[in-house]
């Protein structure tokens, strides 16, 4: 049983602050913010983060400082990630974590370059989120359930477990019912059938489905179950642009056609008809925004 977290005192980084989230919805104990002492490392009780030059998963040390330099970056938070058996997947479906390695391993030059941005478009996309968190976070010495900031980590590391959870059960799922429907010129859609019960979001999983399945060069539509009828919705994957579904607006069976031409809906349930409202959208010609 974990009785408690300890990480290090002073400026607080997303890979120890997010590896604390997860750990405290896990275990529901306090964060301690202090140096560790050979007790704490050899302690099977505490969870030491991102701190005591040991990476030690049987004893619950999760330090990456002590890596040689030419290892692949990793964080205190991947570390905890791979410890629950979840890592590939984060990698695969939260887009933010690689660059967050590369921040806290390579710093913010090498993760710009990495990046193809500008060194000042890193300090321009952070949040006051962000800044706040990390600041309430780094001025603390211990953390309790009776600390709001301890409440919103329990909720972040709730929320993120709980997405990579939900995302591979959904993709198990797309994966027993999702057929892919051959275009014009070698390109695809995907279609999913409704099924009984239908989820609250039919579309969620659908971009994460093909890009694992690896026909993101050849899938530019997607075609679901509409959550607020029983037709069917229809939409651009990765916004190409080859398809517009403004060119069936005109459609008896079409209720809803964005203006920009990302999406539509429609009444229609029979595949053959779907099929055939998809190939009258395609344009055929992929054109810039």
């Amino acid at each position: 049983m974990i009785r408690q977290i300890l990480t290090h005192p002073g400026g607080a980084h997303k890979d120890d602050f997010l590896a604390c989230c997860v750990l405290i919805h896990l275990h529901g104990v306090p964060v301690i913010r202090r140096e560790p002492t050979d007790a704490d490392l050899a302690d099977l009780e505490t969870c030491v983060v991102d701190v005591g030059g040991e990476h030690d998963p049987a004893r619950k040390n999760f330090d990456h400082h002590q890596f040689p330099r030419e290892s692949p970056p990793l964080c205190a938070l991947s570390l905890v990630l791979q410890d629950l058996g979840v890592y590939d997947d984060a990698k695969a479906f939260c887009d933010w974590l690689e660059p967050a390695e590369w921040l806290d391993c390579l710093g913010p030059n090498e993760t710009a370059r990495k990046l193809e941005i500008s060194r000042d478009a890193l300090t321009q996309l952070l949040s006051p989120i962000d800044v706040t968190l990390l600041r309430r976070f780094a001025a603390t010495t211990e953390l309790t359930e009776a600390d709001p900031v301890w409440q919103v980590m329990r909720m972040v590391g709730e929320d993120l477990l709980g997405y990579l959870k939900s995302l591979r059960a959904r993709l198990t799922e797309i994966g027993q019912h999702a057929q892919w429907w051959a275009l014009s010129d070698g390109l695809e859609a995907l279609f999913l059938p409704r099924t009984d019960p239908l989820p609250d979001e039919p579309s969620f999983g659908l971009g994460r489905y093909i890009e694992e399945q690896g026909r993101q060069g050849s899938v530019i539509a997607m075609v679901y179950p509409d959550r607020r009828g029983s037709g069917y919705g229809m939409s651009r994957y990765n916004d190409d642009q080859r398809m517009d579904f403004t060119q069936v607006s005109g459609q008896d069976d079409v209720h809803f056609a964005h203006l920009r031409g990302f999406v539509a809906k429609t009444s229609a349930s029979d595949p053959v008809r779907l099929r055939q409202l998809v190939a009258l959208a395609y344009v055929g010609i992929q054109r810039n925004g």
